[in-house]
């Protein structure tokens, strides 16, 4: 059965580039992205392991720590960062799970038989402070990821989760908000005291809260 949003994020156990590792207990208190690539050694996942290396002061920002996995093995993976850091000018600096026998792959539904009934897709997971699966996001082998839009979704979620907000389409951090709709005139008044722009009863337009 696949995983759906707000559902636990399963706990495992798994060797890695940075040793043996459990996942909750590596992500304590923290969000995560886990995030999923085909093969080691191929074109577009060097692109995308670099860029998330790159990223990581981003990821910190957020209290978020980010996780790879394919079916290859740690020792695969540890000669691949070689290539990594040699074309892409960064170093790999987070851990990547090797796994070979798709235990993870399995317990996540990553690998998806007709498109590859072998290799992991593209999945991504972002799993919030309480282990519950907040986005689920499925790539196919041929398309590299929006590791901004990644970052976006995570500012739009830990800003939903502070304020009575929703995000609105092609939202970006400081741009407007929408107040949502469950919340009364009253108690919008007190939240939002500079008041909003009302379009219809349902749609409230907003400035973005300060966290």
């Amino acid at each position: 059965m696949s995983l759906r949003l707000g559902d636990e994020a399963p706990n495992f156990t798994a060797d890695t580039t940075e040793g043996k590792i459990d996942f909750h207990e590596w992500k304590k208190d923290k969000w995560a992205v886990l995030f999923s690539h085909p093969k080691d050694f191929t074109p577009v996942c060097t692109t995308e392991l670099g860029l998330t290396a790159k990223l990581q002061g981003e990821f910190q920002k957020r209290n978020v720590k980010t996780m790879g996995l394919s079916v290859d093995s740690v020792e695969s993976h540890k000669e691949w960062e070689k290539d990594i850091e040699e074309t892409q000018g960064q170093a790999v600096n987070f851990p990547m799970i090797g796994d070979p026998d798709r235990a993870v792959a399995n317990l996540y539904d990553m690998i998806h038989p007709n498109a590859d009934n072998t290799l992991t897709v593209r999945s991504v997971f972002i799993i919030d402070a309480t282990n519950k699966i907040r986005l689920t996001l499925t790539y196919p082998a041929s398309t590299g990821r929006n590791f901004n839009e990644i970052l976006r979704v995570i500012d739009s979620l830990q800003l939903t989760d502070a304020h009575k907000v929703a995000t609105p389409g092609n939202w970006q951090p400081g741009g407007d908000v929408i107040i949502v709709p469950a919340l009364s005139t009253e108690e919008a008044e007190k939240l939002f005291p500079e008041g909003w722009d009302e379009q219809k009863p349902y749609l409230r337009v907003t400035k973005q809260p300060v966290s």
